[in-house]
């Protein structure tokens, strides 16, 4: 790098990447720096069908992901995130109906309505239902997979309530 023209490139690429990576995270969270904590209320099921771990699994599933996620600390309440709900549907439904009009998959489905407030800037407030669902054999009792199901649709409902709250989707 004897020329230079090359240490005018140089400096002007460290400015650039630099410039481009204040806002940067690697879990694509864009979390303004004065929020410090957050809370996550207990989220009761009042679908009419009930599973007695879902709300339980749901509410630890959010806690867990913004713990692992971001460096937010958890407070019981009052955190400058707030997130509040309720699991309002948890269903199966026939999904892939054969000639025979026999189903030959079913779906779970949970639709829970979270209301999300941010302490620091309430545009970003939203009171929203999130859906997640899995597809099982209509061959499988829904008590043999149930289990199963619920992890893959939990993990899915808190993602999409991470990303609408935390990453902005």
């Amino acid at each position: 790098m004897k020329h230079p023209l090359n240490y005018i490139l140089l400096f002007l690429s460290a400015g650039f990447l630099l410039a481009c990576s204040v806002n940067y995270s690697f879990t694509g969270t864009s979390i303004a720096p004065e929020i410090k904590t957050f809370s996550v209320e207990y989220i009761p099921n009042k679908s009419q069908l009930v599973n007695p771990n879902l709300s339980d699994a749901l509410t630890e599933g959010l806690k867990d992901k913004f713990l692992s996620q971001t460096k937010l600390e958890l407070v019981s309440e009052s955190g400058d995130l707030e997130f509040s709900g309720m699991i309002t549907d948890y269903r199966v439904k026939p999904m892939a109906i054969t000639a025979g009009e026999v189903a030959s998959s079913n779906r779970l489905s949970v639709v829970v309505k979270v209301k999300f407030v941010n302490n620091m800037d309430h545009e970003q407030d939203f009171n929203k239902n999130f859906e997640a669902y899995s597809d099982f054999s209509s061959n499988s009792l829904l008590s043999d997979v149930e289990d199963e199901l619920m992890e893959l649709i939990v993990e899915d409902l808190t993602e999409d309530i991470f990303n609408k709250s935390a990453a902005n989707w």
